[in-house]
This record gives structure tokens, C-alpha cells and sequence, in this order.
């Protein structure tokens, strides 16, 4: 496979949020052109290959990537946001984080019965929010066709987490 050019932008920001993290900056990614363009065709190659009728975002980075998957698939956008964030009728599901939980939540009429979803994020790390993210579609009765990431922490094995759905990560990091 030829090396993205995405790989080359994604900085390292050690300590960051909090000592001992190296935080893995897409920033710089979204910032170059060329590099946005490229992740956002081949995850919808990825898309197009599931089949989907609609993509979903999760907050907040899987909107910088979802939204213009959505575009190149001609589907429609759902986000999927944090607790809160979303007026009208919602569903949550809360997810185990390393000290304590979080929440998510989405449109309950968001996604029609049997349709094809994609989710999105920038990075797969343990795999509970997107676990999350695919409980909540799966309970507002559409398909979870896949899942893709911008890039992977394959150490911290998350993949594991989402093994029952096809899963994309254009970037790996050991």
C-alpha cells in the first residue's frame, strides 16, 4: 500500500492531556489539502465497499471526517454527540472510560429501520466509544456496515472491542 501522506503530518504531543499520554495530532492533517482529501476518499472507498446509507460522526473529530465521507458517498450526516449537545428526542448510552464514563447520545430519528451505516472517528484507541456509537445505531434499528478510523493505537487493542463489524484504520500505530 502506498504510504498516505497523512502519515507523515500526524504530530506527537507528549504529555498531552496529561502526563505520560503522547497524544497523536491530527490538526495538521485537516490543515493540508491534499492530506484531507486523500483520508476522505479512501475512507469512502471503505464506505463504498460496506454499502452504506448513511454515515455517522462521532463528536467531535469524527464530524471533521464524517461530514465529507457523507459528500463523496451522497448519503446523509448524523452526529453523534456527548451528552447534552443535542435538543429533541435522544437516546444515550454510557460507556467505561479508564476513570470512570462518558455518554453519548443520538437522534432517535435519526436513522431509519435497516439502513446501512457507516460510523467515523479520527482514532481508534480501546474502542468504547465507538462500541458505544454502534450500540446506539444498533438500538434506533439500523446496520452498523463498518467502521473507520483516521488511525489505530494498535497497542491498546480496541479493535478487539469492535471485532463483529468491518472495520477500517488507515494509520497504525505500534
Amino acid at each position: 500500500m502506498t504510504k498516505l501522506l497523512a502519515e507523515s503530518l500526524v504530530r506527537d504531543i507528549p504529555d498531552f492531556p496529561k502526563p505520560g499520554i503522547l497524544f497523536k495530532d491530527i490538526t495538521p492533517v485537516v490543515q493540508n489539502y491534499d492530506a484531507l482529501k486523500e483520508v476522505v476518499e479512501k475512507m469512502a472507498e471503505f464506505g463504498r465497499s460496506c454499502k452504506v446509507d448513511m454515515v455517522v460522526g462521532i463528536e467531535a473529530r469524527g464530524f471533521l471526517f464524517g461530514a465529507p465521507i457523507a459528500l463523496e458517498l451522497k448519503t446523509g450526516f448524523v452526529p453523534l454527540r456527548k451528552l447534552g449537545k443535542l435538543p429533541g428526542n435522544r437516546i444515550t448510552e454510557e460507556y467505561a472510560l479508564e476513570y470512570g464514563t462518558n455518554t453519548v447520545e443520538i437522534h432517535n430519528d435519526a436513522i431509519e429501520p435497516g439502513m446501512r451505516v457507516l460510523i467515523v472517528d479520527d482514532l481508534l484507541a480501546t474502542g468504547g466509544t465507538a462500541a458505544a456509537a454502534a450500540r446506539l445505531v444498533e438500538r434506533v434499528h439500523g446496520v452498523v456496515a463498518g467502521i473507520c478510523f483516521l488511525a489505530e493505537l494498535d497497542f491498546l487493542e480496541g479493535r478487539k472491542a469492535l471485532e463483529k463489524y468491518p472495520l477500517c484504520s488507515l494509520l497504525h500505530y505500534d
